[in-house]
């Protein structure tokens, strides 16, 4: 019986391993590089990135600076995401902007950190389309933001220690 309680659970663990599968186009538009191209640009790009985090994380924003946006997190065992968004300035003008995704769950993030880099980077690109409600269960919510100034120089910063990068580019 025990035999049979043991596989069980070790298929249950497996179908909730590989049920965290992301398409090709999902995939290529969450590694694809958000470079912006000019300073007017970048800044409503940055812009657009806070309020994507400030509606799509569960955790509190934890920095907010004119090169990093950090949240919370991720808790022990939790499976919803802290964020990592990085604005590094390149050598002919232009900027990238990064993106991380963290959770501390052996079952899997949720959302799934692959799909939130690809809704993150088209919604920082378009901006067309208004970010998702804030979570009701959101601890502590982000004030209000003014655009980052570009400087020469930022680099980006490494992930804090503890943290398992769930995706990055």
């Amino acid at each position: 019986m025990k035999r049979v309680l043991s596989i069980a659970l070790l298929a249950w663990l497996a179908g909730c391993a590989s049920s965290g599968q992301v398409s090709p186009d999902t995939m290529q538009t969450a590694t694809e590089p958000l470079t912006c191209q000019a300073p007017s640009e970048c800044a409503v790009w940055w812009q657009r990135a806070r309020a994507w985090v400030a509606n799509h994380a569960n955790y509190a924003l934890q920095t907010s600076t004119d090169s990093l946006i950090q949240t919370a997190g991720p808790a022990g065992g939790s499976r919803s995401l802290a964020y990592e968004i990085t604005l590094t300035p390149n050598h002919d003008g232009t900027a990238t902007i990064g993106f991380a995704a963290h959770c501390d769950s052996m079952f899997g993030c949720d959302p799934n950190p692959w799909q939130a880099g690809a809704d993150f980077k088209l919604y920082v690109r378009a901006g067309s389309s208004a970010p998702a409600a804030a979570p009701a269960n959101k601890p502590g919510a982000p004030g209000s933001f003014a655009p980052p100034q570009l400087r020469s120089g930022l680099s980006a910063s490494a992930p804090a220690p503890g943290r398992r990068p769930c995706a990055a580019s």
